[in-house]
C-alpha cells in the first residue's frame, strides 16, 4: 500500500485509457488458450469436432485487436461515471481530479454508506455497455475461429464482410449489404450485454469493497494521515491506493464469484454467436433445454471460473499497477 506523489500523467481520463489498454491486452494474450477451450466445450458441435486441444491460439488476432480499445473504453467510462456518482455534488461540473483514478480517498470509511456499491454498479453497467460496442464484433470473429468454423480470425472476418455483396432480399428487413454485415458482427449483442452487466455488477462492487476493506483495517491506510489542522491531527486529502498485487488478489476472488454465477448466460451467448442461423435468446434457450437439458447451461464452468479468476487477477492487478505508476504511486 502506498500514498501518491506527483502523477506522471495529469489527465485521469488518459490514465484510464492507457491503463485499461495495458490491462486488456495483457489478460487476453495470457489467457486466450483457456478461453478457446471454454468456447469449444460450450459449442453445440462438441469439444473435439470444434478442434479439441488443437490450435488453442485460434482467434487471437481478433482478441488482440479488440482487447485494448474495449478495456480502455470500459475503464474511462467506469472511472468517470464513478467519480461523478460519488462526488458530493453529483454534478457534471465535478470531474475526476488529477489524482483520483484507481485511488481510494483517505476520507472514505469502509462502511460509509449504501451509495458506494450502488455507484459502482451503475458505473460498471455504463462501462460494459460502452465496451460492448468494441467487444461484441471481436467476440463474434474470435469465437468462430476458436470453434474451427474458419481457419483464423481473418477468414472469419472475410466471411462476414462477404455479406456486403448480398442483395438484401433475405436478410430480414431492408438495407442488405453493409446492414447485414453490421447485424452479423453484432450478433449476440443483447445476450452479451445481458451476461456482461450482471457479471460486472457482481465483480466490480466486490473488488472495490475488498480494496476498501483492506485499506480500512486498523492501522492501515485509512488511519489519519499527516498532522496539523484543527481538531488534533485531521485527515489530509491524500489518496490511499492498494498495490497491484493486492488488487490482483481481490480481482481474482471477485472474478471467480461473478464467473460462476453468470455461466448460463455465457453458454447462451456462445451458442447464439456460433449458430449458423440467427435466432432469438428465448428460441435458443428452448433449443438447449430440449437437446441437452439444463446441465448444458453449466458447460465449461470449470475452465470459465479458472480463466476469469486468473483473468481478474491479471486484468485488475495490471490496471491497478498501471494506474499507480501513471498516477505517481510510490
Amino acid at each position: 500500500m502506498a500514498l501518491t506523489s506527483q502523477p506522471a500523467i495529469d489527465s485521469p481520463y488518459l490514465r484510464s485509457l492507457i491503463a485499461g489498454g495495458i490491462a486488456g491486452t495483457t489478460v487476453d494474450l495470457s489467457l486466450h488458450p483457456i478461453d478457446t477451450l471454454k468456447t469449444r466445450l460450450q459449442s453445440s458441435s462438441g469439444f473435439h469436432p470444434s478442434g479439441g486441444f488443437r490450435g488453442i491460439y485460434a482467434g487471437v488476432g481478433s482478441a488482440l485487436v479488440g482487447s485494448a480499445p474495449g478495456a480502455a473504453l470500459f475503464f474511462v467510462t467506469y472511472e468517470a461515471s464513478k467519480s461523478w456518482l460519488l462526488s458530493p455534488s453529483s454534478s457534471p461540473h465535478a470531474p475526476l481530479s488529477p489524482t483520483q483514478t484507481g485511488k481510494i480517498p483517505s476520507d472514505v470509511s469502509s462502511g460509509s454508506s449504501w451509495r458506494n456499491p450502488l455507484a459502482h454498479m451503475a458505473a460498471a453497467t455504463l462501462g460494459e455497455v460502452a465496451a460492448c460496442a468494441v467487444r461484441v464484433p471481436t467476440e463474434v470473429i474470435k469465437q468462430r475461429a476458436q470453434a474451427s468454423q474458419f481457419r483464423g480470425s481473418a477468414a472469419a472476418l472475410a466471411d462476414i464482410l462477404a455479406l456486403r455483396r448480398a442483395d438484401g432480399g433475405g436478410g430480414g428487413g431492408g438495407g442488405g449489404g453493409w446492414l447485414r454485415v453490421r447485424r452479423e458482427l453484432y450478433r449476440g449483442w443483447g445476450v452479451t450485454v445481458l451476461r456482461e452487466v450482471p457479471f460486472t455488477v457482481i465483480q466490480f462492487p466486490l473488488w472495490e469493497a475488498l480494496k476498501l476493506w483492506w485499506v480500512g483495517r486498523p492501522g492501515r491506510g485509512l488511519a489519519r494521515i499527516g498532522g496539523g489542522g484543527g481538531g488534533g491531527g485531521g485527515k489530509v486529502g491524500a489518496k490511499v491506493e492498494v498495490t497491484g498485487l493486492e488488487s490482483a488478489v481481490f480481482g481474482s476472488v471477485s472474478g471467480a464469484v461473478a464467473a460462476a454465477v453468470t455461466t448460463p448466460l455465457d453458454v447462451l451467448k456462445t451458442r447464439l454467436m456460433l449458430a449458423r442461423e440467427k435466432s432469438g435468446m428465448l428460441v435458443m434457450t428452448g433449443r438447449i433445454l430440449r437437446e441437452s437439458g439444463p446441465r448444458a447451461f453449466w458447460a465449461g464452468i470449470g475452465p470459465r471460473v479458472v480463466w476469469i479468476s486468473a483473468g481478474g487477477a491479471i486484468f485488475l492487478g495490471s490496471y491497478q499497477w498501471a494506474c499507480n505508476a501513471l498516477g505517481g504511486g510510490l
